[in-house]
């Protein structure tokens, strides 16, 4: 089930993803499963109509979780709705909310940083990303920021493709929210093996 309601933003926003981010054709997905059709999230994420639409939605789901202090997740999907979220933040009243970035490995420089950003041990937080299929970029995500002693209280992602991140997610005791599904694309998922 997606969070945004029907409305002009929904409805844009769909209208947006088919337009810039539905690919049809064969494709090789992260989880490694092959698939009829591929979205490129950040086609969308990283334009300006797009970054507004997915930063309302974000906190649209946040003003239902106060105590969310930061949010993240795995660097490039998480980036620019990041930025774009925490750019919104203080005309929605959340000038206090805070961003970070989780790698896919520790830098191998400097601090050694896995997390980049002002993410403090113990702080609530919600993991963000633009797309999921089985939920393994954001799990990534949940495994560093606990690691540093965080609680992690919901998972947003722009699109779930419906096919088992929900179920990946309820596993570890998350919350999961996200935007749109892909039926709402008019896209029927793949069926899981």
């Amino acid at each position: 089930m997606s969070v945004l309601k029907p409305g002009a933003d929904r409805e844009r926003l769909i209208a947006i993803l088919k337009r810039d981010a539905l690919k049809v054709g064969q494709f090789t997905l992260a989880s490694g499963r092959s698939s009829h059709y591929y979205i490129d999230g950040r086609r969308v994420t990283l334009g300006a109509e797009g970054a507004l639409l997915i930063a309302d939605g974000v906190l649209d789901v946040l003003a239902d979780h106060p105590d969310v202090q930061a949010i993240g997740g795995l660097t490039m999907g998480a980036d620019p709705i990041v930025g774009s979220a925490l750019g919104r933040a203080p005309l929605r009243g959340r000038g206090d909310l805070r961003g970070f970035l989780v790698r896919k490995e520790a830098k191998t420089h400097g601090t050694g940083n896995l997390i980049e950003g002002p993410l403090e041990p113990g702080s609530v937080v919600a993991i963000v990303d633009d797309v999921a299929t089985t939920g393994g970029s954001s799990l990534q995500a949940v495994a560093a920021v606990r690691a540093r002693g965080c609680t992690v209280k919901v998972v947003i992602v722009v699109l779930d493709r419906l096919e088992g991140a929900a179920a990946a997610f309820a596993n570890e005791g998350l919350s999961f929210q996200p935007l749109l599904t892909i039926r709402d694309l008019g896209v029927e998922p793949l069926a899981r093996d």
